[in-house]
């Protein structure tokens, strides 16, 4: 039996660039032959998505996760809405991927979960960064929204939070400042 051709990554790329723009044109296209197509388009995807359903049926745990792992096929679980993660896991590790690159330019990004279909992250800048750093804050959340919702499409936005406030630390006072004072205004006072 001849060995299967795989394709590399930058292939796969290509071709669902490719896939995109026919099927946008498919969806303007009028006539009979048009929704025709996109009827198979449609039963072609129920059929490969039940089949890769199975497969993930037929797994075990440590296949299951290193077929969700897998970028192309982690997209078609969540595409057929049978990723064996939840949504709030696949978002908070794609945050954790990004923390190191924001901490190289000084700040911090943490990840704060999901409400309703929204997630949440809160992003700081360290003292480290001002701003000339080369990475706006702007740019910086831009990019947690588009890695988030790559992997949780199932959301609809991700919002920057306000960073929790840590209270100061109290300032240390020697207990003899506080004896000498108190003394100070007995003798004032005397």
């Amino acid at each position: 039996m001849p060995e299967a051709v795989r394709l590399p990554d930058a292939a796969v790329e290509a071709r669902l660039t490719r896939l995109d723009e026919l099927l946008t044109g498919l969806e303007s296209a009028p006539g009979p032959l048009a929704r025709e197509a996109q009827e198979t388009v449609g039963l072609l995807t129920e059929v490969y998505g039940e089949a890769l359903a199975r497969v993930l049926d037929g797994a075990d745990e440590a296949l299951g996760a290193r077929l969700a792992d897998d970028e192309l096929v982690g997209h078609l679980l969540v595409l057929h809405a049978i990723h064996p993660e939840p949504v709030e896991r696949r978002a908070a590790r794609a945050v954790e991927k990004l923390r190191p690159a924001v901490r190289e330019r000084g700040g911090d990004l943490e990840w704060a979960g999901v409400e309703g279909r929204v997630a949440r992250v809160r992003l700081s800048s360290g003292s480290a960064c001002g701003s000339g750093c080369g990475g706006s804050s702007a740019g910086t959340i831009e990019a947690v929204r588009a890695a988030v919702l790559a992997v949780a499409p199932e959301l609809d936005s991700v919002e920057e939070i306000a960073p929790e406030r840590r209270a100061a630390a109290p300032a240390f006072v020697p207990l003899t400042t506080l004896t000498r004072r108190t003394a100070a205004r007995a003798r004032e006072a005397g």
